[in-house]
């Protein structure tokens, strides 16, 4: 339809062309007017018929590449579960979709050509400076780059089905179990964000529903915390730890359900993790240190009680003993070092 319609504008420019060669000035104004009424027409046209705009199959274009994004997302399982099509537009000349998983709706990038998909975009048009209520996170894999206090404190940012966040919280509660006073030192924050009154986690419902969990009984039942986390990380089995580690219930249920309780705790970690600029499970942050715990021997009890030693101005009674130096096993694990056992640095992003 579009050659025809090319073809017969052409042939009617060549006519008019040739018409103006023959004719005089008067009769040229004539026909530019005759010309004017002829594009207006055409105008009035494509905008009284829809499917034939340039916008019409651009758009068309645009979410046919969306919506082989989508098929690709959900056909090769990028995302925990099933994910949907929202929207559809143009952006800095890419394709915008916005997509829902779950509750959560976000932001992904497609190429004109609908070859590539970029998860996220980053805007480096915006200022690095850092802004008011920021905090600048340096970066700390030695003893001496750590900063010196009396009562030093460190956060581990993990997901509760992230397996080396699992990892970290296996090794920090060996700590704490061989180590008691270490529980002072350290604690464990969560990585999501909030949604309405319900919070949202990398890894889906599910995952989201432990973390809020674990978070509540960290700040009201804070002495059971630990071996909470030492007895769910084994098989995720989470009322069966909740009796066993003797939680109490009620009071964990108020505080799931409370938004002024359980969803404001939350709130708290998910913005020092904004803070921090932490996206991965897990990352340690000591003061305004981002932590690489390979430098201290990696992800086990032992590395965990080095970098308390090691921030400490004055060292703890504890720091001449010796912990479990094993890598603790990632994702869920029966013992301490298992066959999910890995070295490796990389987190859940």
């Amino acid at each position: 339809m579009w050659q025809k319609l090319i073809k017969k504008w052409n042939e009617i420019m060549h006519a008019i062309k040739n018409f103006i060669k023959k004719q005089s000035k008067k009769t040229i104004l004539i026909s530019l007017v005759v010309i004017v009424v002829v594009i207006a027409g055409a105008i009035y046209y494509f905008t009284s018929h829809p499917d034939l705009s340039y916008l019409k199959f651009w758009q068309s274009g645009d979410k046919q590449a969306a919506e082989k994004a989508v098929k690709y997302i959900n056909d090769n399982q990028l995302a925990s579960s099933t994910v949907s099509l929202v929207s559809v537009s143009r952006e800095s000349g890419l394709i915008k979709i916005k997509i829902k998983l779950g509750s959560t709706e976000f932001d992904s990038y497609i190429s004109k050509d609908g070859k590539y998909l970029f998860p996220q975009a980053l805007d480096i048009s915006e200022s690095t400076e850092p802004t008011e209520g920021s905090t600048t996170t340096t970066s700390a894999a030695t003893c001496d780059e750590l900063t010196k206090t009396d009562s030093p404190m460190l956060q581990a940012y993990v997901v509760s089905q992230c397996p080396y966040g699992l990892q970290m919280q296996r090794a920090m509660a060996d700590a704490v179990a061989r180590v008691p006073a270490l529980a002072n030192y350290i604690e464990a924050r969560y990585i999501g964000a909030v949604s309405g009154n319900t919070i949202t986690s990398m890894h889906g419902e599910e995952e989201a529903t432990e973390n809020l969990r674990q978070i509540c009984i960290r700040e009201e039942q804070p002495t059971k915390y630990w071996g909470y986390v030492a007895c769910q990380i084994k098989a995720g089995d989470s009322k069966g730890c909740e009796s066993s580690t003797g939680i109490d219930s009620s009071r964990l249920s108020a505080c799931v359900a409370d938004t002024s309780r359980g969803v404001a705790y939350a709130t708290e970690d998910f913005t020092l993790s904004d803070t921090y600029g932490i996206s991965g499970s897990p990352t340690l942050i000591l003061g305004d240190a981002n932590v690489d715990e390979s430098g201290f021997g990696g992800r086990s009890s032992d590395a965990v009680k080095e970098i308390i030693c090691c921030a400490s101005s004055t060292k703890p009674s504890f720091c001449s003993q010796t912990l479990n130096t094993a890598s603790a096993a990632s994702s869920y694990s029966e013992s301490y070092a298992g066959s999910g056992s890995t070295t490796s640095s990389a987190n859940c992003e």
